[in-house]
């Protein structure tokens, strides 16, 4: 057995292993740190497989941001642990059904994969690297799947401006439709006074007969 495999072996199980703890552990940050450990052997796995723009990105994205987060909202939430968890052997035989539709459907994409020949926008006398050929099908083959998954992000993002901003109580109220209509002489208004030189003086000698008037 060649070196590459023993580690692909290696990773594919720490993989499954620490998947199942992130169900099974009870307390929710040790959930989260499975979940961390299954990311980066998610990465190891992608590193083996030659796709290094992949490995980086789960590793920056999942790993040094979303990840990070859930674990700052899991420790600062007092979550009931025992409440969450008093459903879950009820669940557990649908959701085994659907895990196994869902690794059926993995095993057929992969599978097909494996059996189409190669993509002939790519050179083969060309040695290319792997974010570059990633580059080339996603701006050719995908470039409409790519925009519309730029569309659906950007919905997401309007979305959840929406819901945070929306008329609650006390909180702060922003409505997008007045937002656009602004002109700029709603926004500042200039406003001319005389200027009266004498104004400092006056003010002075009312201050001071009010003061001898309390005196008295």
């Amino acid at each position: 057995m060649e070196f590459i495999s023993v580690l692909f072996y290696v990773f594919s199980t720490i993989l499954i292993c620490a998947a199942f703890c992130v169900i099974t552990a009870r307390n929710p940050v040790h959930a989260a740190l499975f979940l961390v450990l299954s990311f980066f052997s998610a990465a190891a796995l992608w590193m083996i497989l030659q796709a290094e723009f992949l490995a980086i990105v789960l590793v920056l994205v999942y790993v040094g941001a979303v990840m990070v987060l859930f674990l700052f909202v899991v420790m600062m939430l007092d979550i009931n642990i025992e409440k969450i968890r008093a459903g879950f052997w009820n669940h557990f035989p649908l959701a085994s059904v659907i895990s196994v539709i869902i690794v059926l459907e993995m095993i057929m994409v992969l599978l097909r994969g494996f059996w189409t020949p190669v993509d002939p926008l790519l050179d083969k006398d060309e040695m290319v690297s792997n974010t570059k050929a990633l580059g080339i099908l996603i701006f050719t083959r995908y470039s409409y799947a790519f925009e519309i998954a730029a569309a659906i992000l950007l919905l997401g993002i309007v979305a959840a401006v929406a819901l945070t901003l929306r008329r609650r109580k006390d909180t702060k109220h922003f409505d997008p439709a007045m937002a656009v209509k602004v002109n700029s002489r709603d926004r500042v208004r200039i406003v001319r006074m005389r200027a009266e030189a004498n104004s400092t003086t006056t003010i002075s000698k009312n201050v001071s007969t009010s003061i001898r008037q309390d005196e008295k």
